[in-house]
């Protein structure tokens, strides 16, 4: 059986929109991520994005993670990582921006 290549799901709740990604974060399938995010409206709301199922993210990954941050911070919002993986993690400490992210623990369905 083959891995996961990418899913990307959106759920509206009350205290936040998730965003739930399976599978790999790069440069193929990022263009998804934001093309999806940029329809939601961040101001002062939670964007969770739900990474427990990655499998790998390269610097395109980053870079979406940190424009998605950057975004949300210019519309009174807020980003929360949440169950991020440890290939994931690693990205984020090699370049020292774990620190920038919010983490969460995995959400629960």
């Amino acid at each position: 059986m083959l891995p996961i290549r990418f899913q990307l799901g959106v759920s509206v709740q009350p205290d936040a929109t998730v965003v739930t990604v399976a599978g790999e974060l790069d440069m193929t399938t990022c263009p998804s991520i934001t093309q999806a995010t940029d329809t939601l409206a961040l101001k002062g709301q939670t964007l969770a994005l739900d990474l427990s199922a990655v499998t790998h993210m390269d610097s395109s990954g980053l870079n979406m993670l940190l424009t998605l941050r950057n975004r949300a911070r210019a519309e009174h919002g807020e980003l929360h990582l949440c169950g991020v993986p440890r290939q994931p993690l690693r990205v984020l400490d090699l370049t020292g921006t774990r620190s920038l992210f919010t983490l969460r623990p995995c959400l629960t369905p």
